[in-house]
């Protein structure tokens, strides 16, 4: 009886992996996923732009972030590209130019997609969680919630969910009310 041990994807992978597809290696499996449709883009665009303007410009909030959409992030053996991540300024005092990012943020956010929202919960979390990252927040265009987590110990603290048009301060950046009305526009 003879056994085939399964390949582990490499970065190698993720360079040649088709330009249409986002891909992530995770525990040595290469997951492509596709574009955002345009619900969980305008979510995204909409919650980027806000954290953007108020936390890394400073235009209107307390600024100190770096805030980016879809960076490359290289935690430890695995390629995760969530939706938005953030590194405060005293952890990033300057952005490098790089490709990909080694040092992990203090926020990442996911958009679920009916296609991604599993990834994002059972693999990509825990995996947030155990390289450090203090803040997730999980946004579902179709459910038109936001669910907000604190790291607690090895794992994740759900702080509060919120829906619709729902006004909210939520950590880390409660220093400025977020309408959510705002990303679920058409």
């Amino acid at each position: 009886m003879s056994s085939t041990a399964e390949k582990l994807a490499t970065y190698e992978d993720v360079l040649t992996a088709p330009e249409h597809r986002v891909a992530e290696l995770v525990d040595g499996q290469l997951i492509t996923s596709p574009r955002p449709a345009s619900p969980h883009a305008r979510a995204g665009s909409g919650l980027g732009a806000k954290l953007y303007t108020l936390f890394d410009d400073g235009d209107g909030g307390p600024g100190g972030w770096v805030i980016l959409f879809e960076p490359e992030l290289h935690l430890g053996a695995h390629v995760l590209v969530p939706d938005i991540a953030g590194w405060r300024r005293e952890r990033m005092p300057e952005m490098p130019d790089v490709a990909y990012f080694e040092l992990a943020p203090d926020f990442c956010c996911e958009v679920l997609s009916p296609s991604t929202a599993r990834l994002d919960r059972v693999r990509k979390m825990p995996l947030y969680a155990s390289h450090g990252v203090a803040h997730v927040w999980l946004v579902d265009p179709a459910m038109q919630t936001l669910e907000v987590y604190a790291l607690d110990g090895e794992t994740y603290r759900l702080l509060g969910t919120h829906a619709g048009e729902d006004v909210v301060e939520a950590p880390p950046f409660d220093a400025v009310p977020l309408e959510l009305a705002l990303l679920w526009r058409r």
